[in-house]
């Protein structure tokens, strides 16, 4: 490592302290210095992001990553050094628990480095962190396969285990692989605080062992995917809230975070009101999550939900625009547990729901997990079906005996909506183009 052990200790110490006491203010942090190849990398990177943005290529930030590591591979360790970083990483809500961590963090310091748009790998990493050298807090989504060499580099205070599902098999990988990547990648850092989610088998795995867990009860509606013991194999039993593994001592932790309609709860009595602008109760677990990482590292927690409850929208999803006679609100989804929540947030008195798939390498080739998707519930909604897609999803439907219509233009879609608010659930390409489509429109 590049620290001398004794500065290393000192970290630690103070992060125990902080985790400990759940009030504390921060302590300083360690200068953040960069050698001469490193400014020269990240010249050389944000001359490349400058150019990105000034042919209209894109916003750069991920060219600008690129270029800097290629030519300083420390770059990431160095950019991290000096900082207290809060990770976050799991399937689904990983763009906002960041989103919500980064405010509820900007309660104790205004700056907060943080990707913001949700560039997950290690050049969107470097990009963040570059963009804001002085900050001495950060908030970093990071994909999950991901997360053990990021911790290697940046020696995070905290990390955030939110959840493991299935996503596109053709190009992630078994959640049992990673499962057991982010196992072994905690266990190299033992003084690292994690805040895990005690509702979600496979996190729970993954943190189980770990010294120093701050367990929350943020929920897990999806089950389908942890139906054995990660650990031994056992039968996984669910009574209520509850599970336990048949035949071993591995079993839900009692939480020190939870949440109910009104309120947030943490130790010792602690009840906060919690009202998000965000809708459906998986916004409540991420909320509770990115409370509990704040307070780990000393926020104070009422203001830190008051923070959080002031969210509003994350890199466009959820937010409302007006595209000519209909209001239209957009949602993100990215896989069967991500569409299963999607789905109980829809406005069923809507003018119009339209669901738009594409089959790109980030959506996942292989659109076969629609299948899993309990489409059923949309019985008696006014379907239409839209992407480069919508003719596998449009089949979907209709073996679901779901109303619908095919426009594979998901502009062209919300015109077909008769006026009024109109539903937009999109997978990942598809709710990108459209955000690229009512910008060009303004």
């Amino acid at each position: 490592m590049e620290d001398g052990t004794p500065n290393r200790h000192r970290r630690v110490a103070e992060l125990r302290v902080a985790a400990s006491s759940g009030g504390d203010r921060l302590r300083p942090t360690l200068p953040n210095v960069i050698t001469t190849r490193g400014r020269l990398a990240l010249a050389a990177g944000a001359g490349a992001r400058w150019a990105s943005r000034a042919t209209g290529r894109g916003a750069g930030a991920m060219i600008g990553g690129l270029v800097a590591m290629t030519l300083d591979r420390s770059i990431l360790r160095q950019l991290g050094a000096g900082r207290r970083t809060v990770i976050v990483t799991g399937t689904n809500g990983k763009s906002t628990t960041t989103r919500m961590t980064a405010a509820a963090l900007g309660t104790v310091d205004g700056r907060v480095a943080t990707n913001a748009e949700g560039a997950n790998m290690d050049a969107g990493l470097i990009a963040a962190l570059a963009a804001d050298r002085d900050a001495q807090l950060a908030a970093l989504e990071v994909d999950e396969m991901h997360v053990p060499h990021v911790l290697d580099a940046v020696e995070a205070a905290v990390v955030v285990l939110l959840n493991l599902s299935r996503d596109q098999l053709d190009r992630v990988g078994e959640i049992n692989v990673i499962e057991r990547t982010l196992r072994a990648g905690l266990a190299r850092h033992p003084e690292t605080v994690v805040v895990a989610n005690c509702d979600d088998v496979l996190m729970t795995s993954a943190a189980y062992d770990n010294p120093h867990v701050v367990w929350v009860a943020a929920g897990g509606a999806w089950a389908a995917d942890s139906v054995s013991c990660p650990r031994s194999g056992e039968v996984i039993v669910r009574d209520k809230a509850h599970w336990y593994s048949t035949g071993t001592d591995f079993k839900r932790p009692s939480p020190h975070w939870w949440y109910d309609d009104d309120a947030l709860h943490g130790p010792d009595g602690l009840a906060i009101p919690m009202r998000l602008s965000l809708p459906g109760a998986v916004n409540r677990g991420n909320a509770a999550q990115a409370v509990a990482a704040a307070a780990a590292l000393g926020a104070d927690p009422v203001a830190a939900a008051a923070a959080v409850c002031g969210v509003d929208e994350v890199a466009g999803r959820y937010r409302t625009v007006r595209v000519g006679s209909h209001t239209v609100r957009m949602l993100l989804a990215k896989n069967p547990a991500g569409w299963q929540e999607a789905l109980s947030m829809v406005d069923r008195n809507a003018a119009g729901l339209v669901i738009a798939v594409n089959g790109r390498v980030p959506d996942g080739e292989d659109l076969s997990w629609l299948w899993d998707v309990r489409f059923e519930q949309l019985e008696g909604v006014a379907v239409v079906a839209a992407g480069e897609r919508a003719t596998d999803l449009a089949v979907r439907l209709g073996y679901a005996g779901v109303e619908h219509t095919l426009v594979h233009d998901t502009t062209a879609a919300i015109a077909s909506c008769p006026p009024g608010h109109v539903e937009v659930l999109a997978n990942y390409t598809a709710f990108l183009q459209l955000q690229r489509k009512l910008g060009r429109r303004g």
